[in-house]
């Protein structure tokens, strides 16, 4: 096994004196930079954050595809990544006008957002 301390840098005030270790069977120091395999593991908690979105948030806990065919059940994956790209889309948009960046809105404030201007307003979001 191989341990990778590092220290993230350029974050915010939360992270900006955390330290990690990273417990890899990556061993050859030549093919896998320590650098280089840091800031993987951090990319892949970025995509473990985007399936968290969908499958806790915006999907809801414990709630399966109902679809019973598989054209259905593709159906309806695709629909929860589209939602899923229009609510980040939002986010990117609604920065942009603030001129923050969009990883400071809270994903499931602008879901809740969403849900109610879609219930208030029925028949103004068109499919």
């Amino acid at each position: 096994m191989r341990v990778l301390a590092y220290q993230l840098s350029g974050g915010g005030a939360d992270t900006r004196n955390m330290h990690y270790r990273l417990v890899t069977d990556l061993l050859d120091p030549e093919r896998f930079p320590a650098a280089e395999l840091a800031a993987l593991y951090a990319r892949r908690w970025e995509i473990e954050s985007v399936f968290d979105e969908i499958k806790t948030h915006q999907r809801g806990p414990r709630v399966v595809l109902a679809s019973k065919t598989p054209d259905g059940v593709r159906q309806q994956i695709w629909a929860h990544l589209l939602v899923h790209h229009a609510l980040r889309s939002l986010m990117s948009r609604t920065a942009a006008v603030h001129g923050i960046a969009p990883d400071r809105l809270s994903f499931t404030d602008t879901l809740r957002a969403a849900r109610r201007s879609v219930t208030a307003a029925p028949g103004i979001f068109s499919p």
